[in-house]
């Protein structure tokens, strides 16, 4: 009768982990390498980008410090995260298998395609639920119109200046390059627009939370899993940073001013938590399927080449790919399913697995099996 052997292999040796004095935790050592050498040529960029502090407005530092800060915590927990053996084989398995050669320009192509399915588009989760997925689009836009706003501002790389030709509109500065050939007026729609982009980014945020909370409330399939760190808090801090930056424009268009400097500092202390929980909380899912290059490309490779036969019943159930890196990874996880009979316990299809365990389960309690 085929059973595994269940025999467990000593655990991997991992570099020694980094110990920060006074407390009981270590450190990832490649992760903090990593993470500085990021933060270290974004501080770079913003100084020369800003033209040596130059175009930098010292108001928005504390955004900055923040941002670099979220940056090295982004680039520490990523790399620890590809040192995972699952993660490390999809990483490393994805880019030989763009790497082809003869393959790469049929390769990009698919990756374009599969990155405005997957990231831009998002059609897995339109595929589960349409109110999901306008959800996750106007969360998703949101931030990334108030990213692509905020952080060139924050680091001195983009501003507004008036022209000197017509005081009454106004012009770029990129990178401390005045645009000549794009000015537009304060007071036209594409002034507007510009000069209200976050609170636009803040009105698609708020309107995606309040139909994931909708949901949250509703589903008691959602009630039931939720979590107030993983699901709740995230939502929390995107409300406070959209609710207090558009108090800023209420306060500075309707009411003369009045409490403005106390929203900013407000409107400041949500920015800094919301830029601090970024690389420790949900938000990290959004740079980790970036990773998903390497798991497109890898189901790619597997469906269209050699499928693994179960050696019980013969049935093909998963890719020879998939199992031979199986078998290679699970022992580095301290793992041993080596058996005598059919060289591997992953030989097997999970079907086969689940009758073989039975079967045993019979064994051992000494009854037959009707």
């Amino acid at each position: 009768m085929l059973k595994p052997t269940g025999t467990a292999l000593p655990p991997r040796r991992d570099p020694p982990p980094v110990p920060v004095p006074g407390m009981d935790v270590t450190l990832d050592r490649r992760g903090v390498v990593w993470g500085l050498v990021v933060a270290a040529l974004v501080t770079l960029s913003i100084y020369l980008g800003s033209q040596r502090f130059h175009g930098f407005d010292g108001a928005l530092a504390g955004y900055a410090f923040a941002t670099v800060f979220a940056i090295f915590g982004i680039v520490y927990r990523y790399v620890v995260w590809l040192q995972r053996p699952p993660t490390r084989t999809y990483w490393r398995r994805g880019w030989e298998l763009f790497w082809q050669p003869g393959q790469r320009l049929r390769n990009t192509g698919f990756f374009f395609k599969m990155g405005w399915e997957k990231m831009i588009e998002q059609r897995f989760i339109r595929k589960r639920s349409r109110d999901r997925w306008l959800a996750h689009q106007l969360i998703f836009w949101g931030c990334l119109i108030a990213i692509a706003i905020t952080f060139p501002l924050t680091f001195g790389w983009l501003r507004f200046e008036s022209d000197f030709t017509n005081p009454s509109d106004y012009l770029i500065v990129l990178f401390g390059q005045r645009l000549e050939f794009f000015t537009f007026p304060a007071r036209s729609l594409l002034g507007w627009l510009i000069m209200h982009g976050l609170n636009i980014a803040a009105v698609l945020c708020l309107a995606g939370i309040a139909l994931i909370l909708g949901r949250r409330i509703k589903d008691q399939a959602e009630v039931s899993t939720q979590r107030f760190d993983n699901d709740i808090m995230p939502l929390i801090l995107l409300f406070a940073v959209s609710v207090t930056g558009m108090f800023l424009t209420v306060s500075n268009m309707f009411i003369e001013g009045k409490f403005y400097y106390f929203l900013t500092t407000i409107h400041a202390v949500t920015v800094y938590l919301w830029l601090l929980y970024l690389p420790f909380g949900k938000f990290f899912h959004i740079f980790q399927r970036i990773a998903n290059l390497g798991v497109w490309f890898y189901k790619a490779a597997g469906a269209n080449g050699p499928q693994a036969a179960c050696a019980r019943c013969g049935t093909e159930y998963t890719s020879e790919l998939q199992r031979g890196d199986l078998k290679a990874m699970l022992p580095e996880l301290g793992f041993d399913y080596r058996h005598g009979q059919v060289d591997n316990w992953q030989n097997l299809c999970p079907s086969c697995r689940r009758k073989l365990m039975t079967l045993n389960q019979f064994a051992v309690t000494g009854k037959e099996f009707m």
